[in-house]
């Protein structure tokens, strides 16, 4: 199963479509288009040659664990407005500046049509889904003795592997 299905069944497509104002259709379509840059930076991240300043996987688990874990999928899923700071701190860790976030809206908007504002909305609120859901499951990754001991690394192993293999 694909992160972006997780996240769909987790009800993530659902709360950021309320969220942003537009319809479900439209956001899993901007997530199915999103998710693989998130992801990649992600990758690249872990690897160590992420464009952030606290560039590696421990300037990743350091956003992701510092920005409450499992607790981002629970503010994105909440009732309140997702607070962005957050997945604004990952995406700056993955992908070094806002000029990069900006042209992955900007691009994904050339693809799908949808609104790059929006698509710029989206964005953090899917690294936080992503991350939480990650930070979430990190626990059964842990246990199962991937990513050196690292729980993050194993699942985002296991992610970007089937992100890959897709």
């Amino acid at each position: 199963m694909s992160l972006a299905q997780m996240l769909q069944q987790s009800g993530v497509i659902e709360s950021m479509a309320g969220e942003l104002g537009i319809d479900p259709q439209t956001a899993k379509v901007g997530a199915g288009a999103l998710l693989p840059a998130i992801v990649a930076g992600m990758g690249r991240s872990a690897a160590g040659s992420g464009g952030g300043a606290a560039g590696g996987l421990g300037g990743l688990a350091g956003a992701i664990l510092g920005g409450g874990g499992g607790n981002m999928l629970d503010a994105v899923l909440g009732q309140s407005p997702t607070p962005t700071q957050q997945g604004n701190d990952i995406l700056g860790n993955i992908f070094g500046t806002k000029d990069v976030s900006r042209g992955v809206a900007g691009e994904v908007a050339a693809l799908t049509g949808i609104d790059e504002n929006i698509l710029k909305k989206m964005l953090p609120i899917l690294a936080m889904a992503a991350a939480g859901y990650m930070a979430k499951n990190a626990t059964g990754a842990a246990s199962g003795g991937a990513g050196n001991g690292n729980p993050l690394g194993g699942i985002l192993g296991s992610i970007v592997t089937g992100m890959m293999t897709r």
